[in-house]
């Protein structure tokens, strides 16, 4: 379906009139500098797709750094009602299922480290495994003990010394999604995984130092630990090998469903069954497994850390004072309560490429941040910033408590290899004063800064349609990359 028509509703708002087989409209949160883009690589089309899925309420949407994804753009929000046959689709949560972030603070001043970054770096290079297929962070899980991580989350891994309760208190849903069923997962994806728990990855994820450069929200900042000037850390992962194949697994099944349902689908890849339907349930109880793998691998990646900035630092765990400040997902489906229409509503809410951000308000939120809104983590290429925000209740009223989770691409990533040369960026980095290092120099190309959309830009429109209170602006240092 082509989204021809766009009615401005506000100067960050653009709606997708109800036309066709949608049942709801799109709405697309932009502004003029961001909005062509969305609309030249499709993925307002997209949008107008998604807001044909069965049981879908309000609007399909789009978020400032939406661009083209597998059947959701990537930056798509959704919310179905499973009380009214509403769907979950494995295109509204992504392939790398529980891809998310989690941001690190510590009590070292950046500048008093300015001269030993490269050994830092190459102290994170070499301590945690990256790249396609990395492996041994930790031994090889056996069945049970993966079956575990899968059930269990980042309490499992924090049960085997990885982290302390602490940090389950400040990530999303504590680390471990509910009706996780570890017998939901093939054994293709299971064996997958069994080696990868502890590593970074390839593609756009990364370890990135970097320093509190600005406070815009002096309380908020307080609240989440973060001084201007201190040493940060940020960790992008996801759940590697096993969540992709999970996906895999499950989209012929929902083709079919869709079949059997009469489910009409203008795009294949918005493949979907209802939520209470056999394939629906067995598909969220092993994309609950795989996120929980996520938050376990993410977990097991922060005590990496701690103990590689330790080493490198020669300070002790006091002194660092390395501690979670939050960990969000990106891609996800979660079962939340949201008024509609003035009632209180249990929804299927997918995020793919978006983030939760709540305010205070709810319950969700960790009790260290209900004065200011749970954070929000929104990193941006790694040759400018990133920024934290905290949640917001017109976020919460508008788009079912979300915001983006990043720049956004601004090229493919052919099209980012094709511009960029490997030893240019490297050159180009450095002279901005930030360490890059990566297992693959080409494949880095596709992460250039030049590939991602201005984060200021993005940054600018979340903060004017409400969605998210910008709290701090982070400068990269250093970047470990797959």
């Amino acid at each position: 379906m082509a989204a021809t028509q766009l009615k401005q509703i506000d100067a960050t708002t653009w709606e997708i009139p109800k036309q066709g087989a949608m049942r709801v409209p799109g709405r697309i949160i932009a502004d003029q500098r961001l909005l062509p883009k969305i609309q030249s690589d499709k993925a307002a089309d997209q949008v107008a797709n998604v807001a044909c899925l069965p049981g879908i309420v309000r609007y399909a949407l789009a978020m400032p750094d939406a661009h083209w994804g597998y059947g959701f753009p990537i930056g798509g929000v959704a919310a179905t009602n499973p009380d009214e046959d509403g769907v979950v689709s494995p295109g509204g949560v992504g392939y790398d299922i529980n891809c998310g972030v989690r941001l690190v603070r510590t009590r070292i001043p950046a500048a008093d480290i300015a001269d030993r970054i490269r050994g830092v770096v190459a102290g994170l290079f070499r301590d945690v495994p990256c790249g396609i297929g990395s492996s041994g962070a930790i031994p090889t899980l056996n069945d049970r003990a993966l079956d575990a991580v899968l059930e269990r989350g980042a309490r499992w891994a924090v049960e085997q010394g990885f982290g302390t309760p602490a940090d389950l208190d400040v990530t999303e849903e504590n680390g471990c999604m509910v009706g996780a069923d570890a017998s939901a997962v093939s054994e293709r994806a299971k064996s997958r995984g069994k080696d990868q728990l502890g590593t970074l990855g390839s593609g756009n994820h990364f370890l990135e130092l970097g320093a509190v450069e600005r406070v815009y929200d002096e309380r908020a900042a307080r609240a989440y630990g973060l001084d201007e000037g201190t040493l940060t850390l940020m960790i992008h992962s996801g759940s590697r090998g096993l969540g992709y194949q999970v996906c895999d697994d499950s989209l012929q099944g929902m083709v079919q469903a869709a079949a059997r349902y009469r489910i009409h689908l203008p795009d294949r890849q918005l493949c979907c069954a209802p939520v209470h339907s056999r394939a629906g349930r067995d598909y969220l109880a092993a994309m609950a497994a795989a996120a929980n793998y996520a938050w376990a691998n993410r977990q097991v990646i922060m005590h990496l850390v701690r103990e590689s900035l330790q080493a490198s630092l020669g300070v002790s765990p006091r002194d660092l004072g390395a501690g979670l400040v939050y960990d969000v997902c990106h891609n996800i489906a979660k079962f939340e309560m949201h008024e509609v229409d003035g009632v209180d509503r249990r929804l299927c809410v997918h995020r793919k490429g978006a983030t939760r951000a709540f305010p205070g308000s709810r319950a969700e939120v960790p009790a260290a941040y209900r004065e200011v809104g749970q954070p929000v983590l929104v990193p941006g290429d790694m040759g400018t910033a990133s920024y934290v925000f905290a949640g917001t209740e017109r976020a919460l009223a508008e788009t079912f408590g979300s915001c983006c989770h990043g720049a956004g691409r601004a090229l493919s990533r052919k099209a980012a290899r094709k511009a960029t040369k490997s030893e240019a960026l490297f050159r180009e980095l450095e002279e901005r004063q930030i360490v890059l290092m990566a297992r693959n120099a080409q494949a880095v190309c596709e992460e250039s800064p030049e590939a991602y959309k201005d984060i200021d830009a993005v940054a600018d429109v979340v903060e004017q349609a409400g969605i998210g209170r910008r709290v701090v602006r982070i400068r990269p240092l250093g970047v470990v990359k797959g």
